[in-house]
């Protein structure tokens, strides 16, 4: 317990790709003062020598979920164990291990399912190897909503003054267009505004809304995406008293002045919105999946295989995810 008697929030972390950077994180991240509570859903030896690799202390323990939660001890590590499918060398992706990177996804979804944790927050992922081997995968968001068997997650990353939703996540280009229609288009808004509303509380958020085409369609002339499918929905919406503001053009939706009277900004597919974001805030920024039944985050960034067991690895996007967290269960 805390000095104010505030119970200690217990923070569940998975390292993602074990032949990335994701191991170094935690063990970087393990040498901090932490508000929480940190339980790691991990190879316990793979932990062990990535922290020897580094040259940094590290001493691990099996996580009792009966003893109360207390606050994080710098150099240590509370972990739930599970092992690897096969040995992991760094900065060599195998495709024998990507059942392991989803049995730690697994397992923690179901500790904040069950109240053992307050929070995922999750390391970087290898979305190739694990297709690889045989596993349809296109990312945490849409794994995680299945697990949840949420109806709609939303994929939001926040940087210092910017916040920015997507309606499609990982879709080739040539498939946006299609993807993108009224009811999809709908449930994102309607994610997106409530939890805002409930998780960030905000009382009526302000959301800027991007078209798809460029010039947003200028009058149907270059696409009627945003006369058919976007406007209307925007319409319906607003007639329920949501502060939504769009179709806008995306290449003019990011200037300094519409953010400052925005609370989040909506694109329509992963490269329009995301490029601008991490330009302001990479290394800052978190990933937060909406629509879920729990409270998740993730870094902004990807595995950097050739960075992995060598020291030379950013922990600020992670310090940042697990703050992120800790203020969302706190809330």
């Amino acid at each position: 317990m805390t000095d104010d008697n505030k119970q200690v929030l217990r923070i569940c972390l998975t390292p993602g790709e074990p032949a990335g950077i994701g191991p170094d994180l935690c063990v970087q991240l393990a040498q901090h003062t932490l508000a929480c509570e940190l339980v790691v859903v991990a190879d316990s030896d793979m932990l062990a020598a990535r922290a020897q690799a580094l040259g940094l202390p590290l001493q691990t323990f099996l996580f009792d979920p009966y003893a109360p939660p207390e606050t994080h001890y710098p150099g240590t590590l509370n972990v739930i164990s599970i092992p690897l499918a096969a040995q992991c060398v760094p900065g060599q992706l195998n495709p024998a291990n990507a059942s392991y990177v989803l049995d730690t996804l697994r397992r923690a979804t179901a500790g904040c399912r069950n109240g053992e944790f307050a929070a995922l927050v999750t390391g970087p992922v290898h979305k190739a190897v694990i297709n690889d081997a045989g596993i349809a995968f296109t990312g945490h968001t849409e794994f995680l909503a299945q697990l949840t068997a949420a109806p709609q997650a939303v994929m939001m990353l926040a940087a210092p003054g910017l916040r920015v939703a997507l309606v499609t996540t990982h879709l080739p280009i040539n498939e946006v267009s299609n993807a993108l229609n009224a009811p999809l288009l709908e449930r994102v808004l309607r994610v997106l505004h409530a939890d805002l509303v409930k998780k960030f509380r905000i009382v009526r958020p302000r959301i800027l809304v991007c078209g798809l085409n460029p010039h947003a369609g200028e009058g149907g002339h270059l696409g009627r995406e945003e006369i058919d499918v976007i406007a209307p929905v925007l319409d319906n919406l607003r007639s329920e008293g949501m502060n939504l503001t769009g179709p806008l053009a995306a290449d003019t939706v990011f200037t300094p002045k519409n953010l400052a009277a925005a609370d989040a900004v909506l694109a329509m597919y992963h490269d329009q919105g995301l490029p601008v974001l991490k330009y302001i805030g990479f290394g800052r920024a978190v990933n937060i999946t909406l629509g879920l039944p729990m409270i998740r985050t993730s870094v902004d960034h990807g595995t950097a295989l050739e960075l992995a067991a060598r020291g030379g690895a950013d922990v600020g996007s992670l310090v940042a995810a697990l703050q992120q967290a800790i203020e969302l269960a706190g809330t």
